[in-house]
């Protein structure tokens, strides 16, 4: 299966409705390297069925994606998760990045063991934000379900960020209710058990 090319907003509209956890990459044919390389990287995955609901519009020809979500850069990768835009991954990475960003746990609301409870995490970033794509994909990576607050975007959730951390810089983390500032693998690490 390979990645189906949108040709409208319209298009990615109807795509988002019917599905809970999508992709598209937003690339300019053409354009550079980096373009490319995203593409061909992302097309690779699709032929190994790794990622399902996976898009691809070429800005090139289709001009009003990009513009609804302010998207000024490509390449780049929107995870949408019930039809909310939740993360961006910008340029070109490798196939093993793009695994993680595609390998999550699904959810489930009956464990089948009752005494490990699952960790809450949230994580409060930004799209610019490169430690923050790291810490989503490190997370990914070791497969804890989390919830990415975008709070470029949620500006109630900003405010209730800062007021419990007294910190303004993203990535932050609020693990079982306690506050991680930044990329702090080792105590990411002590608190959900990650060896």
């Amino acid at each position: 299966m390979s990645m189906k090319k949108l040709k409208s907003y319209n298009e990615l509209s109807k795509v988002l409705d019917n599905n809970d956890r999508n992709f598209l990459l937003l690339y300019k044919s053409n354009g550079s390297e980096i373009n490319d390389c995203a593409f061909m990287n992302l097309t690779e995955i699709s032929k190994k069925n790794i990622a399902k609901n996976l898009y691809a519009a070429d800005v090139s020809n289709v001009r009003d994606i990009h513009s609804k979500f302010n998207i000024n850069t490509v390449p780049v990768l929107l995870e949408f998760d019930r039809g909310n835009l939740i993360s961006l991954y910008k340029g070109c990475n490798n196939i093993d990045y793009y695994k993680n960003v595609f390998n999550v746990k699904p959810i489930t609301s009956d464990p089948k063991d009752k005494s490990e409870k699952r960790p809450s995490v949230i994580v409060y970033s930004t799209p610019t934000c490169s430690w923050c794509n790291t810490l989503k994909s490190y997370l990914r990576k070791n497969n804890i379900i989390f919830r990415d607050i975008d709070v470029s975007k949620n500006e109630s959730e900003a405010k209730a960020m800062v007021q419990r951390s007294g910190q303004h810089g993203v990535p932050q983390s609020l693990i079982n209710g306690e506050v991680v500032i930044g990329f702090d693998k080792n105590r990411i690490n002590k608190l959900l058990n990650i060896n």
